[in-house]
C-alpha cells in the first residue's frame, strides 16, 4: 500500500530494474571508451562547500544548488549541480603537480533545487571527460573525437555535432564590430534568441548577418569567413575547420556561431552533441579556464536520460535469463555465467521460471528454451 510518505519529491524518480540495467550498460560503455583514450576516472564527493563549487568557473549558479549548513564547520554546503567544476578543483589541488596535459573522466549524479521548464528532472547522471593544461586546437579535436567515440560505443547512431563560438561577441565588439560595454549583453541576448528586430534595437545591426551563418558546416563556415573582413575570427575559423576535418565521416557537423545556451563558462569553442532518437542534446562541451589556477581546459559532459532515448530498446537486457532448478550443478551454472548468461536460482520448489522472467531453464548441463 502506498502512502503520502512513500511519494518522491517532484523531479525525482526510482530507476527500476530494466531502466537501471540500461543505465549501467550505457555508463560502462561510455567510461570504457574514455578509458581507452587514456582518461583516468576520478570520483569527487556528492557534497562540497558552496563557495568551492561556485568559484572555479564562470556561469555556475548557486541558486540552482541544494544548500544546507555543515554541522561541523557551520559553513554552507551544496549538492553538486555540475561535476566539471569539481574536476577543475581536483586538477588545481590534489593533482596540481601531475604531468600536463591531464586527462580525467567521471560519472556521477548531480542535483538541482528545482526543475527547469525544459527539463523536469532534479537529479541526473552526468558523465564526461576533461583535458586539462592546454588550449590548443589539437586538444579540442581530441575531446570532440572522444565524445563521439563514447556515444558510438554506447550504441548511439547518426551522431551530429553542432559547433559554436561562445566568445563571438567579445571577439568582434572590441574593433571589428564595435559595441559599448553596456550594449554587449543585450546583443548577446538577442543573438541567443535569433531575434533580428531585437538585435537592431540593441544597436547590433552589424551582427545581423551572423544569424544566417548557420547550418551545414561547410556552407556556414564559408559564410562566417566572408563576414570576417577584419580577420578578428580568422584563428577561430581555422580552428573550427581543423576540428571538423578530424571528425571525418563519423558524425555530421553543423555550425551555429551565435549559440550560447549551455556554454556559460566556455571560451572560444563550444559544441553540442545530438543523435537519432534523442529528444534533445545528448551532451555539450568546449574550452574554458579553471579559476584560481587559471589553467586552460577542454571537456564535455553527457547526460543519461537523452542517451537512453537515443538507445531505445536496443540497450540493456537481451532477454536471456536462465532458471536454475533446485539441486542444479553449481559448476555448470558458474560456467554459463562466465559466458554471459544471467541466472536465477530457485529457492523454493514452487518457484515458476516464467513468472520470474526467465527465457531458459537449465536441463542437466545445457540451457533449454521455455
Amino acid at each position: 500500500m502506498t502512502t503520502a510518505d512513500d511519494l518522491l519529491p517532484v523531479g525525482l524518480e526510482d530507476a527500476l530494474p530494466d531502466r537501471a540495467r540500461k543505465i549501467t550498460s550505457a555508463m560502462r560503455s561510455v567510461l570504457d571508451a574514455m578509458d581507452g583514450h587514456g582518461y583516468d576516472r576520478v570520483r569527487p564527493p556528492l557534497v562540497e562547500f558552496e563557495q568551492s563549487l561556485a568559484g572555479r568557473m564562470d556561469g555556475v549558479a548557486t541558486r540552482r544548488m541544494v544548500r544546507f549548513t555543515d554541522p561541523d564547520s557551520l559553513r554552507t554546503l551544496a549538492l553538486r549541480s555540475d561535476i566539471t567544476v569539481q574536476i577543475g578543483r581536483i586538477a588545481a589541488t590534489g593533482m596540481a603537480h601531475a604531468p600536463r596535459p591531464l586527462r580525467l573522466c567521471y560519472a556521477g549524479d548531480v542535483a538541482f533545487v528545482s526543475a527547469s521548464q525544459l527539463d523536469p528532472a532534479r537529479q541526473r547522471l552526468q558523465m564526461g571527460a576533461e583535458l586539462i593544461g592546454t588550449d590548443s586546437v589539437a586538444a579540442a579535436s581530441e575531446i570532440v573525437s572522444v565524445a563521439i567515440d563514447a556515444l558510438a560505443a554506447a550504441g548511439v547512431t547518426n551522431i551530429s555535432v553542432d559547433f559554436t563560438l561562445p566568445d563571438l561577441v567579445d571577439a568582434l565588439a572590441q574593433d571589428a564590430m564595435p559595441l559599448a560595454p553596456d550594449q554587449r549583453e543585450a546583443v548577446r541576448r538577442e543573438l541567443d534568441t535569433k531575434d533580428a528586430g531585437g538585435l537592431r534595437e540593441a544597436g547590433g545591426d552589424a551582427y545581423l548577418p551572423l544569424l544566417y551563418a548557420t547550418g551545414d558546416f561547410a556552407t556556414a563556415i564559408d559564410k562566417l569567413a566572408a563576414l570576417d573582413a577584419g580577420g578578428a575570427l580568422a584563428s577561430r575559423i581555422e580552428g573550427l575547420r581543423t576540428i571538423a576535418a578530424t571528425i571525418g565521416e563519423r558524425a555530421r557537423v553543423t555550425l551555429d556561431p551565435t549559440e550560447r545556451h549551455g556554454f556559460e563558462y566556455q571560451s572560444w569553442f563550444g559544441f553540442t552533441l545530438y543523435g537519432d532518437g534523442a529528444r534533445g542534446a545528448l551532451g555539450r562541451g568546449g574550452t574554458y579556464t579553471i579559476r584560481g589556477s587559471e589553467e586552460a581546459a577542454t571537456g564535455f559532459s553527457l547526460y543519461m536520460d537523452p542517451l537512453l532515448d537515443a538507445l531505445g530498446a536496443t540497450n540493456g537486457d537481451d532477454g536471456k535469463k536462465l532458471f536454475l532448478p533446485l539441486g542444479h550443478d553449481r559448476g555448470t551454472a558458474a560456467r554459463l555465467r562466465a559466458i554471459g548468461w544471467r541466472t536465477v536460482a530457485a529457492v523454493e520448489p514452487t518457484d515458476d521460471p516464467q513468472q520470474l522472467g526467465c527465457s531458459h531453464v537449465l536441463d542437466g548441463d545445457a540451457p533449454q528454451t521455455l
